[in-house]
């Protein structure tokens, strides 16, 4: 019976850690659209974001972002950073997350699709909760690189 027990409690802390994750993910979108400087929470201290060779270091410089008058121009408008479903693989207190997004903006006309990404974003269990340590994103332009950042392989 204890082994059972044992088994439970190790599956349900998966289930807690994949929902933790997920949840984390996706708080980026509504934060980001709404200019909230609280995304560079997601990082950790030292967690990297590198979009398409814009490479930031640290959370003051993912903040710096969120202030930046070309994220601004991005959801001055109106904006929706969508990330499609994740896929999550955890390790003990490391975890890998690969998933596609699409940004949406306004115009006159309408919505439109402006970018399509794949990321690959590894996580940290930290005494905060999960953090990003390093995201990468790319366009989905059927580059090899794209296809790096999706498969996490040299092919």
């Amino acid at each position: 019976m204890d082994d059972t027990l044992a088994r439970l409690e190790q599956r349900l802390q998966r289930v807690e850690d994949e929902l933790a994750v997920l949840r984390l993910l996706t708080s980026y979108g509504p934060l980001a659209d709404a200019g909230s400087t609280d995304a560079a929470e997601l990082w950790a201290e030292d967690g990297e974001y590198d979009v398409d060779g814009w490479r930031m270091r640290g959370r003051d410089e993912v903040r710096a972002m969120l202030r930046s008058d070309a994220h601004k121009r991005i959801i001055g408008t109106g904006s929706a950073h969508f990330f499609g479903p994740p896929s999550i693989s955890i390790d003990g207190d490391e975890a890998v997350a690969v998933c596609e997004s699409i940004l949406v903006r306004h115009n006159d006309d309408g919505p439109y699709i402006w970018r399509a990404g794949a990321h690959r974003i590894r996580l940290r269990r930290t005494p905060d909760g999960w953090r990003i340590v390093h995201r990468i994103s790319r366009q989905l332009d059927g580059s090899a690189v794209t296809r790096q950042v999706l498969t996490g392989s040299d092919d």
